[in-house]
């Protein structure tokens, strides 16, 4: 019996058919799993990348503020030597300031310095208005004033009957006043002196990081917590082995020259601009006192620095016999700084460093 052709054709089309459905079957799982492979492999690492991420962030963080810290360092050390140079003369230095960005900023601090120059009257300027300051003297020994700011030196008389001096002069940044007897002899001295600085502002993860170098002293700000000082102006007191005691004040004062900004190699020259000396030698009634822009809990930190030792004789009943930094007035320092002695010489230093910052 002969086969019947479309039978026959129809079953091998048919087989075909299957052929090529279990082809695209197996080209489709192929297809799938590569797929699925493929996410497996995206899933873990986005788990990776979310888990990493912190760690990765903290670690870019913790590598940004040690270059900071390291600006600072350097910066520091560069304005140390500047201030003790010649006037006219520093350094030229680099720093890389790829993440950070330096810049000057002024009148960060407010100093008032003042001490009687002869042990025979007690004067005090007070009343001060842009024209006028009075002055009181216990044994009426003052007669005229000396005012000396960065227009020079001028000389005015003492109201005899109401102690108030017309000056006519616009005392800004700093000034000294000299208190001068009928001899023409220094008798007390004032000084104010406003003080700039320097920020180095670094951009983290939670926010900006802040350091402030300001008159020898480094204050520091994260977004997320509260302000620190790692350095204190330098005020020192020491016992002298000759005999008395003395309070040294070091200013240093910072001024910018147009703006520094940020870049890969930030060129600049640091040079002194000269020094000032309003005390060098034995004083009496010795009063200082700041006021700091920067935040408001650094002037209470800096008075509660100095008077540490004062607070700790106070607490354990030994004022008696306490040689020292104590408070002006108010126990907290708030009226100012001076110094108790018991009797002993006091010999009070006080240097204001110039130095100017320039690209």
């Amino acid at each position: 019996m002969i086969p019947n052709h479309e039978s026959i054709v129809s079953s091998i089309r048919r087989t075909r058919n299957d052929t090529k459905f279990i082809t695209n079957e197996r080209g489709v799982s192929e297809v799938l799993g590569v797929i699925m492979m493929l996410a497996m492999v995206i899933s873990i690492m986005g788990g990776v990348w979310v888990f990493l991420n912190p760690y990765i962030s903290d670690f870019e963080d913790n590598t940004n503020w040690n270059a900071a810290n390291g600006i600072a360092d350097r910066m520091e050390d560069r304005i140390d030597v500047a201030a003790d140079s010649p006037e006219g003369t520093g350094i030229r230095h680099s720093i890389a300031m790829r993440t950070s960005l330096l810049q000057g900023v002024s009148n960060l601090e407010v100093w008032s310095i003042s001490a009687d120059l002869t042990s025979s009257d007690i004067i005090k300027i007070t009343d001060y208005t842009s024209t006028s300051f009075t002055i009181q003297s216990v044994n009426e020994t003052a007669t005229s004033v000396t005012i000396y700011n960065e227009n020079g030196v001028s000389q005015f008389g003492i109201d005899t009957n109401t102690g108030v001096v017309d000056h006519n002069i616009q005392l800004t940044d700093w000034y000294i006043i000299t208190v001068l007897n009928d001899n023409d002899e220094a008798i007390h001295k004032t000084v104010k002196y406003t003080i700039s600085g320097l920020r180095i502002i670094t951009s983290l993860g939670n926010g900006e990081h802040e350091i402030y170098l300001v008159n020898n002293a480094r204050i520091e700000h994260f977004a997320d917590s509260a302000w620190e000082i790692s350095q204190f102006p330098r005020v020192e007191f020491d016992d002298l082995a000759t005999g008395g005691v003395r309070l040294s004040i070091i200013l240093t004062n910072i001024k910018v020259n147009g703006s520094l900004g940020s870049s890969n190699q930030l060129g600049m020259d640091i040079i002194s601009a000269g020094s000032l000396t309003p005390f060098a030698g034995q004083c009496f009634n010795i009063r200082f006192a700041l006021t700091n822009s920067v935040a408001q809990v650094i002037t209470p930190q800096y008075d509660e620095q100095w008077l540490a030792e004062y607070t700790l004789n106070r607490a354990s009943g030994t004022l008696d016999s306490f040689i020292g930094l104590a408070p002006f007035e108010r126990a907290s320092g708030a009226d100012g700084v001076t110094v108790n002695s018991l009797g002993h010489p006091i010999y009070f230093d006080v240097t204001v460093n110039e130095v100017v910052v320039e690209r």
